[in-house]
């Protein structure tokens, strides 16, 4: 038997944990990721280019070009890519991470964004942890997405008095939160006072429209997104304004049915006149408010990933709104169908629209609904390459990143390894086989292990 001197053999385990540490998770600034024989969908505009290498180191695409075009060191570690396609990670510009103390459960929501190919995210219920949170994510102390921070909620609990509204963006501003969220229940006397303040101290708000505030309020104020087209189904409503609000419902869905779409135009001119973004949401209405059943969406498999309360108070929730007096199937439907056809007029008519499913939340789990968000994208009437510039190159526009959203030398490395071609078939951006955020390659063996683990039920 031959003996393997101590010093070879050492040499020799190291090697082999090296190889098997980069079949899961390799986290390496100064050696090269490349990706060999790759198709890429560039996003600059709708074309793949085929056979190509990528490389990538410190977190940037230091190289692209045609395979056997490019230099490629002999320490980089390279991934086979031959027939799979590599696009630009995606946003979710309306997740949710937990408003709660401990980060641990925090760390848990960020990955399932991160293992579903969501690259960035604007997190849309604000607490002061998540501040910190971000800073550790910068630091790469925690590995997660781009983290964008909305503070603690305005709405009519929180804000009283226009005085109160104007000292809180004051306060947010200063604690250094990156977007100011607005929920319902604020007043033509407390939303002025908050947009203009927003507006002097430089701190853009996002979110909901409240009922009577109304969406042309909104629009003139200059909210920097409208999330859910909170507000859009009351504007092309005749008489919606003789309305109290519990006879409107949640997003205008008792009244949707007598939506008057010759209005859109107008509507859709006022956002695009005051270049204020939109974020749909479209996946909680039609998973929440459509006439669909309760068990149409609990057995979806991504449901193993909540607790199963979590899970069954969804249930109620679905089941409370398709027994609630005011609920018909065929007003449902209506609902769905006009918010499509909103969503599709913004696309024509030059209103950005930012990618965003806003989990968790009913029948919504982190990273999962954004796959089902860019689907009902397809469904409004979007093309898959529309649909998939909304959470890439849309976003790297709103948060002035200008070397996001697109694949090509230059441009940081957040990027999605896919099976198969989504501009064909949306649905193939469930097929991943890998991400790439920043400096960290998360490999399809790693991400079925983290994937395991998070497992609830």
């Amino acid at each position: 038997m031959r003996i393997i001197p101590s010093l070879l053999l050492t040499a020799l385990l190291l090697a082999s944990s090296v190889t098997l540490f980069a079949q899961e998770l390799t986290s390496n600034s100064q050696r090269d990721i490349v990706f060999k024989s790759v198709n890429v969908i560039p996003m600059d505009r709708e074309r793949v280019l085929e056979n190509q290498t990528v490389v990538v180191r410190n977190g940037r695409i230091t190289a692209m070009g045609a395979d056997g075009k490019v230099a490629v060191s002999k320490d980089a570690l390279v991934i086979d890519a031959k027939g799979k396609y590599l696009t630009p990670g995606w946003a979710e510009i309306h997740a949710h991470v937990p408003p709660i103390d401990d980060i641990e459960p925090m760390k848990e929501v960020l990955m399932l964004y991160l293992v579903n190919g969501i690259t960035t995210i604007r997190g849309m219920l604000g607490h002061p942890r998540h501040l910190e949170l971000r800073s550790k994510i910068n630091s790469g102390e925690i590995l997660g997405p781009h983290f964008y921070a909305t503070g603690p909620s305005f709405n009519g609990q929180t804000v009283k008095t226009a005085e109160r509204g104007a000292q809180m963006v004051r306060e947010q501003k200063a604690a250094g939160y990156d977007f100011l969220k607005l929920h319902p229940g604020l007043t033509k006397e407390t939303f002025p006072a908050i947009a203009k303040t927003a507006h002097e101290v430089g701190i853009p708000f996002v979110g909901h429209v409240s009922f009577n505030v109304g969406v042309w309020r909104a629009i003139d104020a200059g909210y920097s997104s409208i999330d859910h087209m909170d507000g859009f189904v009351e504007a092309i409503v005749p008489r919606s304004d003789t309305l109290a609000e519990p006879e409107t419902g949640l997003f205008a869905s008792w009244i949707a049915y007598r939506a008057d779409a010759s209005q859109i135009p107008k509507l859709v001119k006022g956002l695009r006149d005051k270049h204020i973004r939109v974020v749909p949401t479209q996946a909680l209405a039609e998973r929440w408010l459509s006439p669909l059943p309760a068990d149409a969406f609990a057995n979806d498999p991504e449901m193993k990933y909540m607790k199963p309360e979590q899970v069954k108070g969804w249930e109620n929730t679905k089941k409370g709104y398709l027994a609630n007096p005011s609920f018909s199937k065929e007003h449902a439907e209506k609902l769905i169908q006009i918010r499509r056809k909103l969503i599709y007029e913004c696309q024509k008519n030059g209103v950005d629209i930012l990618l965003g499913s806003d989990a968790p939340q009913i029948f919504n789990v982190p990273g999962f609904s954004i796959h089902n968000e860019m689907k009902y994208m397809v469904d409004a009437g979007l093309t898959p390459y529309e649909t998939l510039r909304t959470g890439t190159v849309n976003v790297a526009s709103y948060l002035n990143k200008p070397d996001w959203g697109v694949v090509k030398t230059g441009n940081v490395s957040d990027l999605v390894l896919l099976s198969g071609n989504p501009l064909k078939d949306i649905s193939q951006t469930r097929n991943i086989d890998g991400v790439m955020m920043g400096t960290n390659w998360l490999s399809k063996a790693y991400i079925q292990k983290e994937l395991k683990k998070l497992e609830k039920q």
